[in-house]
This record gives structure tokens, sequence and C-alpha cells, in this order.
């Protein structure tokens, strides 16, 4: 029985007694899941302390690969590999999923020369992994295989072996893929991660890869994010307030800035609904029909076009403001980058 179904029952069958297995069930539970955690933790702590003596080689098949990086897996290994080629594609390596038994009812064609196969398989003997190996030969790609050991057919065929032993599976039963598809994942992150590193893969071209992620975005140029100056609130820094904000009035997006720039169409300084408010606060009537040079803040903060949006982030949360212009070169406003924009990020 649930905890929470028990809180629904009515209140005199809390009067009952409960069984001393009842009141331990959920730390029964919680031990139970830590010995799982533990043991596939030890599982993966085991193969890093013993790297696959291939790993370079597979890196070196990988990284040199002129196609894409087809990985193969079926079952519980299957969705591993997908996992693994979409790590692959998202650092900068070409990759997709090849389900072989697809694969030997047409999907084949979608390996080419130049590619590199990586296939996952705890066995090393799962039947229609085995039955695809001669195709991958007589098209000449080169295979990885991860797999358990080295006496397998897989193992036999493969040119890089990440093996990572025989390992007992986590659960009561010892039976279900868990620990050796967990060291499976690891392997292939291991894999993944070091080809882009090797090959130089940066922030930034993680980002052009996630582009609509909020990571994507935050590494993204503050170009991207910020208000365009068509969707700005902006004005002659010679205009008095009250033209200012009647001008001003209509513009969509609301900010609470108005950006002011000078004849050339320099940035020269800010002025914020909350410095309209204080006016009014204190019965400064008199400034209304002066320039709002007079009131402004002049040398506000800025961003730079060609900064990214993590750097505008930064900002905003250092200085303790709310908007924050975005400058070309030449000091010119050309969007503004308001807070409520990126607070998600």
């Amino acid at each position: 029985m649930s905890l929470r179904a028990r809180s629904q029952e009515p209140r005199q069958d809390y009067l009952r007694e409960y069984s001393p297995t009842e009141i331990h069930l959920p730390l029964v539970h919680i031990k139970q899941a830590r010995e799982i955690l533990l043991h596939q933790a030890d599982a993966i702590a085991s193969v890093g302390k013993s790297i696959p003596a291939d790993f370079p080689l597979a890196v070196e098949l990988i990284s040199a690969c002129k196609g894409s990086v087809i990985v193969a897996g079926i079952g519980k290994a299957g969705w591993i590999g997908q996992k693994i080629s979409a790590s692959l594609a998202s650092t900068g390596t070409p990759s997709h999923f090849l389900h072989p038994a697809e694969a030997l009812h047409g999907d084949l064609g979608r390996v080419r020369s130049g590619d590199v196969v990586l296939i996952l398989s705890n066995s090393g003997e799962t039947a229609e992994i085995v039955n695809l190996l001669p195709r991958f030969a007589d098209q000449g790609v080169k295979t990885v295989a991860i797999t358990a050991t080295l006496d397998s057919s897989l193992a036999r065929h493969a040119d890089a072996v990440l093996n990572y032993g025989r390992l007992q599976e986590s659960g009561h039963l010892g039976l279900a893929p868990s620990a050796s598809t967990t060291v499976m994942l690891a392997l292939g992150d291991a894999l993944a991660l070091t080809v882009a590193r090797l090959m130089d893969f940066r922030a930034l071209d993680f980002a052009k890869f996630h582009p609509g992620g909020s990571l994507g975005r935050k590494l993204s140029n503050v170009t991207e994010v910020m208000r365009p100056i068509s969707g700005c609130r902006i004005g002659l820094d010679s205009e008095t307030v009250r033209n200012l904000f009647v001008s001003q009035g209509g513009a969509s997006r609301r900010s609470g800035v108005v950006m002011l720039i000078d004849d050339a169409g320099t940035l020269t300084g800010i002025f914020t609904d909350s410095d309209l408010a204080r006016l009014l606060e204190r019965q400064q009537d008199d400034l209304f029909d002066g320039p709002v040079s007079r009131v402004m803040t002049t040398a506000p903060i800025t961003i730079d076009a060609s900064e990214r949006t993590s750097v505008a982030i930064e900002v905003l949360a250092a200085r303790n403001i709310s908007e924050l212009p975005v400058v070309d070169s030449q000091g010119r406003p050309v969007g503004l980058v308001d807070i409520t924009d990126v607070v998600n990020l």
C-alpha cells in the first residue's frame, strides 16, 4: 500500500496496526535502489580503471571517417546505440542509427564506402548482427565493436574492439540488461567526447547543433535573442521628455527603457520608466519640457553585438539591471536584451 493511498483512507483507519514489513517497506526500496546504482557505478569504474586497449584505435577510425558513423544494435543495446549516435551527431560527428533487422531487408543501402560502423552487442553473437558482418566487410567499411569479450564473432570481425568484460547484471535476478548497457553507454560517451575534443569541437560549434534548447540559446550570438532595433524604443537625446514618451507610446513588445542617440546615431544614454516615475514623485514638472539629455543615464552599460547570449545574462545578473542595449562596433544601438527575454535560459 502506497503512502499516498494510505493518506486518502478514512481517519479511523490510522488506528489499525501496521506490520513491520509495511512500515519498513520504503526503506527496503531505497536500499535496493542504492545497491543497483552502486553496482552499475562499480561496473563503470572498473572499465574506467582498465580502458580497452583498442580505444585509441577506435578514436582514430571515427575521427578519420569521411562519411558517417553508422551505429547498430538490437534490443536494449539498440536503444543505447541510438543515444550514442545522437551524442556523436551533436558533437560534430555525422551519425545515424541502423536497425540490424531492417538492414537485412534493404536498409543496408544506407551504408556507404567511407563510413564507419559502430556495433553494440553484449554477447557479440546476436544473430542479426552476425549476419551483417560479412556484408560490412564486402562494402569495405571499418567496424568498431562495443561488446563484452574478445572471443565473440563480433569481436573477431571488428577492426577495433571496446571490450568491457563479462558483467553481472543488476537486480535480484541479474538478467535484465542493466550494468552492461550502462557500461555501453558510458563507453559510447567517452568515445564521442574524446573524438569531439580531438576534432577541436568548441562551444560555439555545439550551439550550432542545439539552436532550440536553453543551452544552445545561451551559447548563441546575442543578436539571436535580442529585440531588434525595430522593436525597441529609441529617440534623440535632444528631444524633450514629454515629446519622447508621447512619440514612443505605441512601441510593440514594450520594454522599460528608451535608448537615446545623438545626431550621428551613437548611443549616448538611456531613460527608463523608473526615471520617469521619479520625476513625477519629486514633482519636477519643469524637467518634462527640457531635453532628455539632462535627466538620462549617460554612458550606460552595453554589450557588443558580437558577444554570446551567456555574456549578456552574466552582465544583467552582475549589474542587477533589467535592460541591456546591444551596440555595434561604432557604438550605435542595434537592439536590446530585456531580462524577460532570457529569464528562462
